[in-house]
Order: C-alpha cells, then structure tokens, then sequence
C-alpha cells in the first residue's frame, strides 16, 4: 500500500508554525554567553562603570529572543521577521564580546581614545539631558535648512525643467554654484548674515538644494511628450499639464535628490555646528573633543547615525506610500 500524507491546508505554504527556531536560540546562548564574559572576567585597569547594567542589558536581549523563538512557533510572521534578524543576532554579541575583550579586558586598544561599550552607556545614562537638548536643536536646525532646500530645490527643478527661459537664466548658476561644497562658504556665510544660527539653516539648504534641483528638473524634463499630447486633446491647460502630469510623473526622481539632500546636509550639518552654535550635536562632538572624552564622542556619533538611517527610512516609508507602484524599486 502506497502512504498517504496528511497536509494542513489551513497552514500557510512555507510555513512550519511547530519547527523551533534554532538560530534563535544560539543567538540566545550568545548573548548570556557575552553577559556572563563581561561580569565575571575582571576588567584589567580600573572597574569601568555600567558594567553590571551592560550585562543586565545582554541578558533581557536574550530575554527578548527567547520569547521571539516561543512565538515563532505559533505566528508565521513573527517568525518570518525574526528569521531574517537571526545571523545579526548571532554576529551582534560576537562583535560586542570582542570590542569588551579589547578595550576593557585586555587594554589592547589604549585609553582614552577607544572606550568600552559600558563606558557608551554610562555616557547615555549620566549625560542625557545635555544629549537630548543636542539632538534637539540639532533636529530643529536640520528640519529648518533641509525644509527650505527642498521646498527651493522642487520649485526651481519644476521651473528649469519646464520653461526654456527660466532654464536658460538659472542652469549656469546651477552649474557654477552647485558642485561647489557648502561647507567651503563656511566663512564668507558667517560674515554675511547675522547669525550663525541663520547661515547654518542657508548652507544645510544649499546642500539640499542642489540635488533635488537637479533630480526634479530631470524628472520633469524626462516626462514621456505623449502625456502633454494626451492631456492637452481632453482641453488641459498649462496648469494642468504642471500639476497633473509634469510633477506627478517627476516624484520619483524627487524623491532620490531628497535622498541624496539628506545624506548631503548631515555632513554639514556636523560642520556648521562645529562654528559657533551653543548646541547641537556637532557641538558635542567638538566638546568631547576637546575634553578628550572620547565615550562621549561615540555615543554622540551613535545616535547621530541612528537618527540619519531613522530619517532616511522615514523618508522611504513616505515615498513607498505616495508611489505605491514603484514600491521596491529602491530599498533602504
């Protein structure tokens, strides 16, 4: 007699909601492991602080993977989510125990310029009130210049991009003025406006300016002739024709030039900081800098990437959004 298999058909295709997650579980015995590392081998200098609080912080991980392996088994989309994190998990206290060893363990890597993780979260949990009033004014700078760039950027984009007159004024001083860095203004900025809170909004809007001009005016100028034709045969005016057809067909180049903005205006964000305001984290930086606390340098550095990435992925969940259609065309 052949063998018949029995097969759920209420179980969705690729899915074993009773198979256990064993990436998680190594990944969870690598974070106790990394935890038990920390607390019982002795630092090699001086106690660093935080220490307890940072194995503390490596056993709710594992905590936390452990109850993502309990519920992989019984939600197919928690264990999909969890599966794809799962080399991370592994690699992450790996990387952590190797960086303890190192700097507060061994000393191979010298204070103070490198510190041990615990020293970062130290730094996180004594300074924070003098790192969130950074990050801001931080945020109410870079909110400021990249608001005005890209609003200024989109709007000559559209009108280089659509009339030949305007074109023809404004491309040589996007070709003169655009390539050149913002940052090499720096000077000539802070003797020109009154302040330096306000010639730091202008150079963060020139870095944004410059590729959403150029990304918008292509999109425009890339805008297939046939839908002018179309539109105008239905009786559509000028006006139409730019707000219907041209900037519509044009969003997805805009989005890449805010992408590339962005990107550009962190830099200078970081720079124009550096000269004159009294908070922010530019200023930060160059504060640890200069009283050679270096924890405090990388903890700033940590949560200005964060903050990038978190806005950047912002920006990708807005366009995702807006240009359902291209959804994956472009991943962050």
């Amino acid at each position: 007699m052949s063998s018949v298999e029995l097969v759920d058909v209420h179980e969705p295709e690729g899915v074993q909601p009773h198979r256990i997650w064993v990436q998680g579980l190594v990944a969870a015995g690598m974070w106790i492991a990394a935890a038990a590392l920390i607390v019982w081998w002795p630092d090699v200098s001086r106690r660093w602080p935080m220490t307890q609080g940072l194995a503390n912080l490596c056993l709710a991980v594992a905590a936390l993977i452990v109850c993502a392996v309990i519920g992989s088994r019984w939600s197919a989309g928690l264990g999909r989510r969890a599966r794809s994190l799962g080399p991370w998990l592994i690699v992450l206290p790996l990387v952590l125990s190797l960086w303890e060893v190192f700097t507060a363990k061994l000393a191979w890597l010298p204070v103070p310029f490198f510190a041990p993780p615990q020293a970062l979260l130290d730094v996180y949990f004594d300074d924070w009130p003098r790192l969130a009033d950074s990050l801001f004014h931080s945020a109410i700078l870079l909110g400021s210049g990249v608001a005005v760039g890209a609003i200024t950027g989109f709007v000559a984009g559209v009108a280089i991009g659509w009339s030949r007159s305007i074109g023809y004024w404004l491309h040589p001083v996007l070709r003169i003025l655009g390539p050149v860095p913002s940052t090499a203004l720096l000077p000539l900025c802070f003797f020109l406006f009154p302040s330096s809170w306000s010639a730091s909004v202008f150079l963060i809007a020139l870095a944004t300016w410059f590729p959403v001009t150029v990304l918008t005016w292509s999109g425009v100028s890339s805008v297939d002739k046939a839908y002018y034709d179309v539109a105008r045969t239905l009786g559509a005016k000028q006006r139409f024709l730019i707000f219907n057809v041209a900037i519509p067909a044009a969003l997805p180049h805009v989005f890449v030039g805010l992408f590339m903005g962005l990107g550009a205006s962190f830099s200078t964000l970081v720079v124009a900081e550096m000269m004159g305001v009294k908070s922010g984290i530019g200023w930060y930086l160059q504060w640890a800098q200069g009283w050679a606390a270096y924890a405090n340098m990388y903890a700033a550095l940590l949560i200005m990437a964060l903050a990038c990435s978190g806005l950047i992925s912002g920006l990708f969940l807005i366009r995702d959004r807006l240009l359902a259609w291209q959804q994956g065309a472009m991943k962050w």
